[in-house]
């Protein structure tokens, strides 16, 4: 094994796990990949996400280049989440780009680049970055959803003539309680209706 090639702790027969020895270093050659795997956990933002186990479908061109594999296709995947507005629950497809580069372990030493090892390359990382990086931080039902009545929590979708009459100016509030609970005429006691002060003569 040359010097600086680290072994592989990848298993060729794990899901997003590419085989590329057909391949590997023979400049020019490529191979293309149509299947359909389970989504894994995590690919979500807060109101959105790829539910885990559902499929994912891959459509990939693996092309060997000089300092390595190249992997470009698409990923398709079905969503499920809540609208941000309304909590009704949303449901969708995503098709996603990929692109990815997997140099060979003897290539460029730095540390931020996707490498292959041995002959296999883990397609997961860069399938979730571009899944996460693509899902709506505030998923709408529709783009105009009036979301929820700010005093009940009624949908507002449902009943679009929904009101609750006209708003009391809360300044006057602690005013209306007062004269509501208060039928005694001003001045007078609940008795006489008239006030009370120094005995007549």
């Amino acid at each position: 094994m040359p010097e600086g090639v680290r072994v592989s702790t990848l298993d060729s027969r794990a899901p997003y796990v590419l085989d590329t020895r057909e391949i590997a270093r023979r400049p020019g050659t490529q191979r293309e990949l149509d299947v359909s795997e389970k989504a894994p956990a995590g690919m979500r933002v807060d109101m959105l996400g790829v539910p885990e186990g559902s499929d994912v479908a891959l459509e990939l061109r693996l092309e060997s280049v000089m300092e390595g594999i190249l992997v470009t296709g698409t990923a398709s995947v079905h969503t499920s989440g809540e609208c941000v507005r309304c909590l009704k629950d949303i449901d969708g497809e995503l098709t996603v780009d990929l692109q990815e580069l997997y140099v060979y372990d003897d290539e460029d030493e730095d540390d931020d680049i996707s490498r292959l090892e041995g002959d296999l390359v883990d397609l997961e990382p860069v399938l979730r970055d571009a899944v996460v990086l693509a899902l709506p931080h505030n998923p709408l039902c529709v783009p105009d959803c009036p979301g929820l009545c700010p005093e009940c929590g009624v949908r507002l979708a449902d009943d679009p003539e929904h009101t609750h009459g006209d708003a009391v100016d809360p300044r006057w509030s602690a005013l209306s309680q007062m004269l509501e609970g208060n039928d005694r005429p001003v001045g007078g006691s609940e008795e006489t209706g008239r006030a009370s002060g120094p005995d007549e003569e």
